[in-house]
Order: C-alpha cells, then sequence, then structure tokens
C-alpha cells in the first residue's frame, strides 16, 4: 500500500479495515509502520500541501480541507499548510487559476461570467476578497 504513495494513519486503517483485518491487528501494523517511520502524518500533510498548490494550484482554504480530509489532525494540518504556503505568492497563484480559465482572452464581460469564475475561485480555496479584487481588475471597466 505505501510503495505507491504517501497514506495517512486514517487511510492506512481504513484500508487494512476494508480489506478484513482485526482491529488488533490493525492497531499493531499501524504501530509497527509508525514506529519504521513508514507512515507520518506531518511527512503526509506536506505531501499533499505541495502537490495540491504546486501542480493543481488551489489556494490554502482547499488545500487544507484536503489534508484534513485525509484524516490528518487539524493542528498538524495547518502547519504544513501555513509552513508550505509561507514560500507561495497567493495572489500569483489565484491568478495561474483564472488564466487556466480565461486562457487569456478578453476581460470579463459580464455579471453572470462574474459570478462563475468567483465560484469557481472559492471553490478552489482561494480568499473572496483576493478574488474580488482579481476579477475587478480582469472586468471590462
Amino acid at each position: 500500500m505505501l510503495g505507491r504513495r504517501e497514506l495517512s494513519e486514517a487511510q492506512v486503517r481504513q484500508r487494512l479495515a476494508r480489506r478484513g483485518h482485526e482491529p488488533d491487528s490493525v492497531d499493531a501494523a499501524v504501530a509497527r509502520l509508525r514506529q519504521e517511520r513508514a507512515i507520518d502524518d506531518a511527512r503526509v500533510a506536506e505531501a499533499i500541501v505541495r502537490s495540491q498548490s504546486s501542480i493543481r494550484g488551489r489556494g490554502k482554504l482547499r488545500v487544507l480541507r484536503e489534508v484534513e480530509s485525509a484524516g490528518i489532525a487539524a493542528a498538524i494540518a495547518r502547519r504544513a499548510v501555513d509552513d508550505v504556503f509561507d514560500g507561495l505568492d497567493p495572489d500569483a497563484l489565484l491568478e495561474a487559476s483564472l488564466a487556466k480559465r480565461l486562457d487569456e482572452r478578453k476581460p470579463i464581460a459580464d455579471d453572470a461570467e462574474f459570478r462563475r469564475l468567483y465560484r469557481y475561485l472559492i471553490g478552489q480555496g482561494f480568499e473572496a476578497d483576493r478574488i474580488i479584487a482579481a476579477l475587478k481588475a480582469r472586468s471590462v471597466k
């Protein structure tokens, strides 16, 4: 299981239980894997944050939800997100995500397109005030 990609402790537990292993044997296996550092939630959180932010171009809020949905504790998730996003320019990330949707074409023409792009960027985890500023900068004056 761990040969293909990093998994959190919760993901390993879930997969072992789904395969029908007894709870005691799952606990023992997870304890051994943790001791051998084969599973490390902090390392998994950082890997998720890096891939979600750099490869998929998602914002801080969406990335935090992704990390937490992997079964990683909120404190560990928040620390990983903060560490990675400290080195990123949130406005550049937002502009890159917006450019993918607009294909560098003409400015945003109407309110319907503005709202559609706003919903998309909110879903990608960007902050509302940054989204509005970026969209207004690309709107027809």
